[in-house]
């Protein structure tokens, strides 16, 4: 049984970290260049670590890493009309090395401001 708690902590740990390389970091984000526009989405899904949508703009389709479904919920975000050929108003960062990905900072669903931070 000793042994046992002994290689419980260790356990967790390791699953734990396993599950890092999969979350978004905000510093892979520039916020120094704003991306701003609204487009249609093509794609949406609700998630952890966080909810994305895909979202073209004219021509280009962007990823957009949203909030955490949590976060989402607790700020009211009406889910139900993030589907695929409405509209949606993005603003946020473009990541660093990834092209066509960007980090939404706040959401327009129906002209209504939803803060994703």
């Amino acid at each position: 049984m000793n042994q046992l708690k002994k290689l419980t902590l260790p356990l967790l740990i390791l699953v734990s970290l396993a599950f890092v390389p999969f979350h978004h970091g905000w510093a892979d984000y520039d916020q120094t260049k704003v991306v701003e526009y609204t487009g249609e989405i093509v794609e949406f899904t609700y998630e952890n670590p966080h909810a994305t949508a895909k979202v073209k703009d004219g021509k280009k389709t962007w990823m957009v890493i949203l909030a955490p479904t949590s976060r989402m919920e607790a700020r009211g975000v009406p889910v139900d009309k993030l589907k695929k050929g409405n509209k949606l108003h993005v603003y946020g960062y473009p990541h660093k090395k990834t092209k066509d990905e960007m980090r939404a900072e706040r959401i327009f669903v129906e002209e209504v401001k939803y803060e994703l931070r």
